[in-house]
């Protein structure tokens, strides 16, 4: 985990980074170090995480969580070593979310419905911390909708009121992960009272990060802004 503190005012808020990559490698620049620059302009603390990828598809335990436990493992580690460091980064300790695109969209979901249990054994104090997150941030995901031939979420995202509020945002000419994967899960976090928001677009495709694009789409950080204002991370 790589700390990145606010380069001017600081609002007390932070934000966990989980780059994209299929659960195979991570797009550490383009959904990472590119994201926590721009949320440090905006006085957040961001940490970008280089949680462990399985192996490739050919191993036996290629896959998101449960097929591969160890990047929900770290996912659960990080926020509880952040909540524990809290004073030393100056940041609330009731303010730290989580953002992910793509497989890392997914993560986000894993770690906002699987907080209560460590899936490792303790390893010092940081491990006592909660690792829920305050507030959760998926981007194009994956992994929801694993179904195709019924809408169903998951069940291995096991939405319930303690859930994080949480802002979806995807395209509907998304490629790579279609646009029900979003749809799913906004639906089972609306019918467990979790405040949601969520954002299609009709075009835009998948793995843009924050690279400009001639898509409408390309405005969503200043959605997240405004949104992280009406849930109460920051002053509007």
């Amino acid at each position: 985990m790589t700390v990145y503190s606010p380069t001017g005012k600081n609002t007390g808020a932070a934000v966990v980074v989980f780059p994209g990559g299929g659960y195979e490698i991570l797009a550490i620049d383009l959904e990472g170090s590119e994201v926590c620059d721009w949320l440090t302009s905006r006085g957040v603390t961001c940490v970008l995480l280089k949680y462990r990828v399985p192996a490739p598809r050919s191993a036996p335990h290629w896959g998101a969580y449960p097929q591969s436990p160890i990047a929900l493992e770290d996912a659960q580690r990080t926020v509880g070593l952040l909540r524990f460091h809290a004073k030393e980064y100056q940041i609330d300790p009731h303010k730290i979310g989580v953002l992910g695109f793509s497989a890392g969209g997914h993560l986000s979901a894993a770690i906002s419905t699987h907080f209560d249990k460590r899936l490792y054994p303790a390893v010092d104090a940081a491990d006592k911390e909660s690792c829920r997150p305050d507030f959760a941030v998926s981007i194009y995901p994956g992994h929801l909708w694993i179904d195709h031939k019924q809408f169903e979420l998951n069940p291995n995202v096991p939405v319930t009121r303690q859930t994080p509020p949480t802002f979806l945002l995807q395209d509907e000419d998304d490629n790579v992960d279609n646009v029900n994967d979003s749809l799913v899960y906004y639906i089972a976090l609306k019918k467990a009272g979790v405040p949601v928001e969520m954002h299609l677009y009709a075009h835009g495709g998948h793995a843009f990060g924050l690279r400009r694009t001639k898509f409408p789409v390309t405005k969503w950080p200043e959605l997240f802004e405004t949104w992280l204002g009406t849930i109460g991370m920051v002053s509007e």
